[in-house]
């Protein structure tokens, strides 16, 4: 049986070369299955993410549309953090981390990102730090802390 997020990470892999290849500077910042037949494909660009955007990248996944209902979106506040890229800019930042089987009795972390190696993440949740592996990580994202520029 395919769970879902193997699921998510075979569309993700799918998508990602062929949006970003073309549709000039979009990174495909993750896919995520909303329902077995709905998905979102949240994308980033440097000039910035709208309308127009999104409508170019869901034409190109047009072949999709006879099994899924396609989302596209920027990724906002609460961005999804997947690459180890993309956990290495949120050093220092409040995250939201779901892992796939429990690591120290939890499966589910909140809190600052103090590291992001090759390997790993390091998330303090306040009574403890958790050093969580890049493989067991289900989900993650920021934690929009109301911060205004």
């Amino acid at each position: 049986m395919t769970t879902t997020h193997t699921r998510e990470r075979t569309l993700q892999d799918e998508i990602a070369p062929a949006v970003e290849s073309r549709v000039p500077g979009v990174e495909v910042l993750a896919v995520e299955l909303l329902s077995p037949s709905r998905f979102c494909v949240y994308v980033d660009h440097p000039a910035g993410v709208d309308h127009a955007l999104c409508e170019r990248v869901t034409r190109v996944l047009d072949h999709y549309r006879a099994d899924y209902t396609i989302d596209v979106s920027s990724p906002g506040p609460e961005r999804p953090l997947r690459k180890p890229e993309h956990f290495s800019d949120a050093i220092g930042r409040r995250v939201f981390v779901r892992t796939r089987d429990p690591l120290a009795g939890k499966n589910r972390f909140r809190g600052e990102l103090t590291d992001a190696d090759k390997g790993a993440v390091t998330v303090d949740a306040g009574d403890s730090e958790v050093r969580i592996p890049y493989e067991a990580i289900v989900r993650a994202n920021l934690i929009d802390e109301g911060l205004t520029t």
